[in-house]
């Protein structure tokens, strides 16, 4: 190949790349047009729900931990 055959081909390649990323965003943006937001009463809801069951796996989990290390002490003493 020669030279100038290597330079059309990376211009192309870049012209190609900066094409495909304003298609990328197009695409972005049309997306978020297609989403339905949630109101703020269900948001509310949905976010408490989350933060009471993030709460209590939580609690669930310290227990199991100290459980565990209840038990690993007791055997090791």
């Amino acid at each position: 190949m020669s030279d100038s055959q290597n330079n059309t081909s990376a211009s192309e390649k870049r012209s190609n790349s900066e094409s495909g990323l304003q298609s990328f965003f197009k695409g972005v943006k049309t997306e978020f047009r297609k989403i339905i937001w949630p109101d703020r009463e269900s948001l509310i809801k949905q976010s408490a729900a989350v933060v009471i069951v993030s709460v209590i796996i939580g609690a669930i989990i310290a227990v199991i931990d100290r459980g565990v290390l209840y038990g690993i002490d007791f055997l090791l003493k």
